[in-house]
């Protein structure tokens, strides 16, 4: 059994096609600072750690014979990725720009949350969030 009285951290590891491309994305549309950077002996990113303000994301390219598939190679992906904000309009509006999609427009909702979900270029969906007065 796991004893969870210790510290436990952790953070996704982001599987794309074209890892440098979304470290570059990452770093555009959210503000991210690169903070790690592993390459394989083939000069694959196995591992590439982006801080988002206090939140780890890790970028990793796909490798299929290890079972690392992007949502590209599936078809889509089965995980929402939320990140709340201060102003989730203007971060929506920066990730539109550099090639992301809104799959959901982002509005007030009625349990007190402005947000939406977007899709990146890499096909990882993001649900954008902030409080407001309900």
């Amino acid at each position: 059994m796991m004893d969870f009285e210790q510290p436990v951290t952790g953070y996704p590891r982001l599987i794309v096609c074209g890892a440098d491309d979304a470290i570059a994305f990452f770093q555009n549309a959210f503000g991210g600072t690169l903070a790690e950077r592993i390459t394989d002996a083939e000069g694959r990113v196995v591992h590439a750690k982006l801080m988002l303000g206090e939140y780890a994301v890790s970028i990793v390219e796909e490798v299929q014979e290890w079972g690392w598939l992007s949502p590209e190679t599936l078809g889509g992906s089965p995980v929402l990725m939320q990140l709340d904000f201060e102003n989730c309009d203007e971060v929506a509006k920066r990730m539109a720009a550099h090639g992301s999609h809104v799959v959901v427009p982002i509005v007030d909702r009625s349990y007190g949350k402005r947000e939406g979900r977007l899709r990146d270029p890499f096909g990882h969906l993001w649900v954008l969030s902030q409080s407001i007065a309900a």
